[in-house]
């Protein structure tokens, strides 16, 4: 990857791995935008859905949107929902995850094309992989180490984390399966595959920086 150019780095982790820590730090020491919650921003805007149901959507093979829709309304207008018409022509029960991914896809190369970024999780290691200046990395970590962060972070029982973690992990990959046709976990999706375990995420940031 070249600095001085225009570069794109994905970075996807796992749940309770400090990976969202780690890119934020990667962006501020890079200078360059950090683009996570922003999408999730867009994508509420988009489809009028909440963080987290944007979350079940994507890792459904079902589509859960259009029962979404059925109990907003009986026949939402691509203005109520505040959709963009290209995407609705005539808008009736059939918007998808295929659709949340295609505004995803269009909010990350918008990212993109305003300069260099840190793109958090997504599918940006997929959406980027023919981009010509761009670093794909993974933050893992054991499960112990996931369950104890999440614990700590949202005051949960180790029997709750657990099951946060596995419904986090599966939804993610069955979102990635359906889209880049591998799984997330796959390590040849990455230039750089990091575990957690015993750094802080500074340091993580720091060995990130260290292999640019």
């Amino acid at each position: 990857m070249n600095k001085q150019e225009p570069f794109i780095i994905t970075l996807s982790r796992e749940v309770g791995s400090g990976g969202h820590t780690v890119g934020s730090i990667l962006a501020e020491k890079l200078n360059v935008r950090y683009c996570d919650k922003q999408l999730l921003e867009s994508l509420e805007k988009q489809f009028n859905l909440t963080s987290s149901g944007i979350e079940k959507l994507k890792g459904e093979k079902k589509n859960w949107l259009a029962d979404f829709v059925k109990r907003v309304s009986p026949m939402p207008s691509a203005r109520v929902l505040g959709l963009n018409p290209m995407y609705t022509q005539e808008f009736a029960f059939d918007v998808t995850t295929d659709d949340i991914y295609k505004a995803e896809v269009e909010i990350l190369r918008g990212f993109a094309d305003m300069g260099s970024c840190v793109i958090a999780g997504r599918s940006g290691f997929f959406v980027f992989k023919d981009h010509p200046n761009t670093l794909n990395i993974f933050i893992t970590a054991s499960m112990p180490h996931r369950i104890e962060r999440i614990m700590k972070k949202q005051g949960l029982s180790e029997d709750s984390a657990k099951a946060v973690i596995q419904g986090i992990d599966q939804g993610r990959d069955n979102y990635i399966q359906r889209y880049a046709g591998v799984s997330r976990f796959d390590a040849r999706n990455y230039d750089i595959v990091l575990k957690a375990d015993g750094h802080t995420e500074e340091q993580l940031a720091d060995i990130i920086l260290s292999y640019i």
